[in-house]
């Protein structure tokens, strides 16, 4: 079962974005994109939209160890985490893709169980931080 981290922080959510994108990279993750979700759509759509934010990340050992088991792992790559606002509220939220390829049928469970393992440990490290 995939379990969903969400988490209320208590700063702005410029400072929030900008502490994900600082712990992650301190955790040992490769920060590869921030991307404001809110402002495609105002640019592409013209509406307004609550603040959200996706960061994206990946942690070299974390991918080649799901690769190692299933290049199909990659479908789903990269690691992320989003930064959203919601009723006047900001909030952390992370989804593990190690256990939605396990759920997919990308990779079976007995050769991913110690990659999800691995990466939980890292994905937590960062978690308690935020």
């Amino acid at each position: 079962m995939v379990n969903i981290l969400k988490k209320e922080l208590d700063m702005s959510f410029d400072d929030a974005v900008a502490h994900v994108e600082k712990i992650i990279v301190e955790e040992g993750f490769s920060h590869m994109l921030t991307k404001s979700i809110d402002q495609i759509f105002k640019n592409k759509l013209g509406i307004d939209y609550d603040r959200y934010t996706i960061i994206l990340a990946c942690a070299p050992q974390y991918a080649k160890a799901a690769l190692d088991v299933s290049k199909q792992v990659g479908l789903i790559f990269p690691c992320s985490f989003v930064v959203y606002e919601e009723n006047g509220k900001v909030y952390v939220s992370h989804a593990s893709i190690m256990k939605i390829a396990l759920e997919a049928g990308l990779a079976p469970l007995d050769k991913m169980k110690p990659v999800i393992e691995m990466t939980g440990k890292g994905v937590h490290a960062a978690w308690e931080r935020f």
